[in-house]
């Protein structure tokens, strides 16, 4: 690399340059967790996005700001970080994309009600600075650590941003639950902002602007034609830099799966019948979870670490026992601890079983004046038109006799709404405050699919009974009430998370007991031969583990044993493919290099969503999806093992020795 300072370095200096580095990923990770992932997603929907004509709308809009945010960072990364080499200004891309981030994020305080636009664009300013900044602060990480210590540095970075983003996850949680009204929400993204701007102050005062890739002469050019014509350079020129690209298709391809994976999971686990709550925990699960797996995953490669062996034993054992009992544990033990699906309800002769009724089906029945309404595709953000029905009589009245225990209500909200009653069985519903449950319609704007839940005290036959009761309020005589559909859902899964969670440590203990009997004994021989390319290969064996058991789980212990499984890879995965890529790149030209590393890691979150689509609208389920992912851990994985990666690093060497000699010659002349 062109830094002859880091050999030079006092090891408490040294030290203190990581420290400042790894900093960085705690502090913004909180953006990731909490704006990308949590909490601005669900605000968008129910609040920003209240006006919009329903919530599908609503996520096809952010969707929008989401890929507008990506396809920019993906076309200026490989641009200004070309310009950084050439100029040095690495540390000064990163700090306008952090002050572009800080800014658009600080600012979400101000979204209120309606305000979707405004989110949007506040939004799509946020992730491109998160993400744009992002490139830069990888293009660091040959700078200020040493070859040997990549992979201890990158994953102790992921490590860190777990923690981080973990603990003001939590800590936004509480306010949402303490502060009342929308300003909960909206001081967390205040609070985001905040943390990120307090906690990346160490990176700007104590890692130093690495040197620039460019000779005094040649940096008398202008600086932005000579980085497109590098950057032109190097794409043209693929052979010289052929293991390294090659790396770059085996990285688009696994990550792909990778990012698949933790898009889907929250998605797939709803539709599995697993309640929000344990999703909820099982993500938190693989914040926290992650941080040791992917300091382990650091460290496995290290020829250095006395522990090789130990850590690679506790790492296979986890392969074997997670799914073993995960799987014995959904057969063994009872039903109401491990959240194994109960028995389906079905039809009966007085009643119907679980699924979904449009309001025109012959399983509702009405009585007063109801009409019906259609509805374009367009205003529901759906792929086909529906029909509704409207009444605006009070008194007429609408029932559904359904087997089951919970069903839900969608619903349209407008300027001429009204207030329904809800019976069931004949009887009102006692809310918790002691009043009788009703909805009301009311709203500024129509908006379609609005939603309620109803839940029978015991699953059974039960008679849903909805009733225009708007002459019960001043000034509401004759508002309009509309009926989209009634969805009957599957039973409710019941489990023990504390027993499943105490399960599970059992067995990581057990784990760790095997690792340190038996780790030296048995695994020895094969640590010594662990690098960083085997150790990717290893994760990706585990995904390709997870892939396969995704497709047949179907409890709650399941899921979990699950969780904690990705947990062990997800963070050591992603941070060994980016020293792998450090060990490759040039130092020189690390922006250059790290950009197009950024348009992989953005593009490969395209592919693997598709596929997991088609998948699951041909088969009807997304368990096939699921077990489909498994195509991009071995193909990649395929491709990764063809990857020279000593060949690569000498060409990275003797790129930066070429770069450093010119760079001396010019200073000498």
């Amino acid at each position: 690399m062109i830094n002859t300072e880091l050999g030079q370095l006092g090891e408490k200096e040294y030290k203190r340059r990581i420290r400042a580095w790894t900093m960085y990923d705690w502090a913004n990770s909180a953006f990731a967790t909490t704006i990308m992932a949590a909490v601005l997603p669900v605000y968008y929907s129910q609040v920003a996005g209240a006006t919009l004509p329903s919530p599908a709308i609503a996520t096809a809009y952010w969707s929008t700001g989401l890929s507008i945010s990506l396809l920019i960072v993906a076309v200026l990364s490989p641009i200004l970080g070309t310009i950084s080499d050439v100029m040095r200004g690495k540390k000064k891309f990163l700090s306008v994309f952090f002050g572009i981030g800080i800014v658009g994020t600080g600012l979400l305080v101000l979204v209120d009600t309606g305000d979707w636009m405004l989110a949007s664009l506040l939004f799509i300013f946020g992730r491109i600075g998160f993400t744009g900044a992002n490139v830069f602060y990888d293009s660091l990480l040959p700078h200020i650590a040493k070859e040997e210590d990549l992979d201890i540095v990158s994953t102790r970075g992921y490590a860190m941003g777990y923690l981080g983003g973990g603990i003001l996850l939590a800590v936004n949680i509480v306010m949402i639950q303490v502060i009342p009204g929308t300003w909960g929400v909206r001081l967390s993204f205040l609070s985001v902002a905040l943390w990120w701007a307090i906690f990346a102050i160490p990176i700007f005062r104590q890692v130093p602007e690495p040197l620039s890739a460019t000779s005094p002469r040649s940096s008398e050019q202008n600086v932005v034609s000579l980085a497109f014509k590098r950057l032109a350079e190097t794409i043209k020129d693929v052979r010289q830099y052929r293991e390294l690209f090659k790396y770059l298709v085996a990285f688009l391809i696994y990550i792909d799966g990778i990012g698949t994976i933790i898009g889907v999971a929250a998605i797939y686990g709803a539709e599995l019948g697993i309640g929000s709550i344990e999703l909820i925990a099982a993500l938190l699960l693989v914040q926290f979870v992650g941080i040791p797996y992917s300091l382990i995953f650091g460290r496995l490669p290290s020829k250095a670490e006395k522990r090789r062996a130990f850590f690679l034993a506790f790492v296979l054992f986890n392969i074997v026992a997670l799914p073993l009992a995960g799987i014995l544990g959904s057969r063994l033990l009872a039903p109401e601890i491990v959240g194994t699906a109960p028995d389906p309800y079905l039809d009966t002769v007085s009643a119907v079983g679980e699924g979904i009724y449009s309001a025109d089906d012959k399983a509702l029945s009405y009585t007063g004046e109801w009409s019906i309404t259609p509805v374009s595709a367009s205003d529901i953000g759906a792929e086909e038109d529906a029909e509704f029905m409207t009444t605006s009589k009070p008194g007429s009245e609408v029932s559904l006799s359904f087997n089951g225990k919970e069903v839900l209500l969608y619903y349209v909200v407008s300027p001429d709404g009204g207030i329904w009653s809800v019976l069931l069985d004949g009887e009102m519903i006692i809310t918790p405050e002691d009043e009788f449950q009703t909805i009301d319609t009311y709203n500024s704007n129509i908006r379609y699919s609005e939603s309620v839940s109803i839940i029978a005290d015991d699953p059974g036959e039960h008679t849903l009974s909805l009733k225009n009761i708007s002459d019960s309020k001043p000034g509401r005589l004759d508002s309009q009430l509309t009926i989209e559909r009634i969805e009957v859902l599957a039973p409710i899964r019941n489990s023990n998370l504390l027993f499943i969670i105490g399960l599970i440590l059992a067995v990581e203990v057990l784990g760790l007991v095997f690792a340190l009997l038996l780790g030296k004994p048995l695994f020895n021989r094969l640590a010594q031969t662990i690098d960083t390319k085997r150790g990717i290969l290893i994760a990706l064996l585990i995904y390709s583990v997870v892939a396969v058991w995704g497709y047949f789980l179907n409890s709650v212990i399941e899921f979990w044993f699950l969780a904690w499984m990705v947990a062990v890879v997800q963070g050591g995965s992603q941070a060994l493919s980016r020293s792998l890529f450090s060990v490759m790149a040039p130092a020189a030209k690390s922006g250059e290099f790290f950009g197009l590393f950024g348009i992989m890691e953005k593009f490969s979150a395209i592919v693997g969503p598709l596929i997991f689509a088609w998948a699951a609208t041909t088969f009807g389920s997304s368990r096939p999806a699921v077990l489909s992912i498994i195509a991009f851990f071995i193909i990649g994985g395929y491709l990764l093992t063809k990857v020279n990666v000593e060949e690569g690093r000498e060409v990275a060497r003797a790129e930066d020795a070429s770069l450093l000699k010119e760079m001396q010659n010019d200073t000498v002349t």
